[in-house]
């Protein structure tokens, strides 16, 4: 498994589940507006095509792909689990992977 792969697959999930109105009003509070939640599907779906890169790049295509599912799958599990019981830690965690990952992608 890849740090930034998991980590970008992290973000990506916990935004993917912002995007919903009723997780977004979990971890907010608040009633989400249509653009919000449009901006977090958006931020999602980039972050989870953009956690292929570092899988596929360490592994190959064919281990990578499989590598990435892994990591997807997980970074599911972790979120499903966080919004059932955590709401409002799914917010510093995806924040503290995002940063994760575009410090390592730096590097």
């Amino acid at each position: 498994m890849t740090g930034v792969g998991m980590a970008l697959s992290m973000a990506g999930m916990a935004a993917l589940s912002l995007g919903m109105n009723k997780h977004h009003e979990q971890v907010f509070g608040g009633i989400s507006t249509t653009r919000r939640t449009g901006l977090f599907r958006l931020l999602g779906w980039l972050l989870l095509a953009l956690a292929v890169i570092p899988c596929v790049h360490l592994y190959g295509i064919s281990i990578g792909l499989a590598t990435w599912a892994a990591e997807l799958t997980m970074a599911a599990l972790v979120t499903m689990l966080l919004i059932s019981y955590k709401p409002r830690l799914l917010l510093w965690l995806t924040t503290a992977c995002a940063v994760f990952a575009a410090l390592f992608a730096v590097l």
